[in-house]
């Protein structure tokens, strides 16, 4: 694998799949190491054109909605009850409370599914810092009503942010400040203060001093190229739309 810093987009739609497009799901490669950053529903048998579940190093999740979670319920069938084998739980970042949350869906009975047999559980803080592989991360907590982060993910001085879902804060701009390229939710008019629109995507990325935007999470009452093109009014650097599929390397 190429030691340049890629992203590739599993998914992009919101709030539910479309045909040809899985929720929200990226996945982020340098120097051999593999992130799987949002598990949204669809993104897990996407993620297999790329890489095997056991060929990922960890899953890095932004907030436990389930346009952004869902495939965590069958990425933990997978680890344990098929044809997967791991040596150790794969490292699972989440926000507090992601374990609990899984276990709650997964558990049949009176006794609690083994969530921690399939992933070995970190929990997310504001500011939090970490190692996987030949990727740094950072994760900020960014505002959307209910604990939620952004993430930059930092390798050989390029640099990638993902805003997750959430309004326009300035922990968000912070992270994403000097960025080769941010990844930022643009999910419409309506955000009532837990969204990015086109428009202020835009206006985050002039802020950060980002090099490049790419929106995603786009609204449906948007759409992509509607998205970009709004998105283009408060930003005068590149602008693209996370299409299923397409791969952005980061300068």
């Amino acid at each position: 694998m190429t030691s340049d810093l890629r992203l590739t987009v599993l998914g992009s739609a919101t709030p539910y799949p479309a045909a040809d497009n899985p929720c929200s799901g990226y996945l982020v490669t340098a120097g051999g190491t593999r992130l799987w950053v949002d598990a949204g529903s669809g993104t897990l048998g996407a993620l297999q054109r790329h890489a095997r579940l056991d060929e990922v190093d960890a899953i890095w999740i932004s907030h436990l909605h389930a346009d952004h979670t869902a495939d965590l319920l069958t990425a933990y069938y997978a680890l344990l009850y098929a044809d997967i084998r791991l040596d150790a739980p794969l490292p699972l970042y989440g926000p507090p409370g992601v374990a609990d949350r899984l276990a709650d869906f997964l558990t049949h009975g009176e006794r609690r599914s083994p969530v921690e047999r399939a992933f070995e559980v970190r929990e997310l803080t504001d500011g939090q810092r970490a190692r996987v592989g030949a990727l740094e991360l950072t994760s900020r907590e960014v505002a959307h009503g209910m604990p939620a982060f952004a993430l930059r993910v930092e390798h050989e001085g390029r640099s990638l942010t993902y805003s997750g879902d959430s309004a326009p804060c300035a922990a968000l701009t912070e992270l994403a400040t000097g960025c080769g390229t941010l990844l930022c939710e643009a999910d419409g008019d309506d955000g009532e203060g837990v969204h990015h629109s086109p428009e202020e995507a835009g206006a985050t990325a002039t802020a950060a001093g980002a090099r490049r935007l790419i929106v995603t999470h786009v609204g449906r009452a948007v759409g992509p190229g509607a998205a970009v093109t709004r998105a283009a009014t408060a930003f005068a650097g590149p602008v693209a739309y996370a299409a299923p599929g397409a791969v952005f390397p980061v300068d």
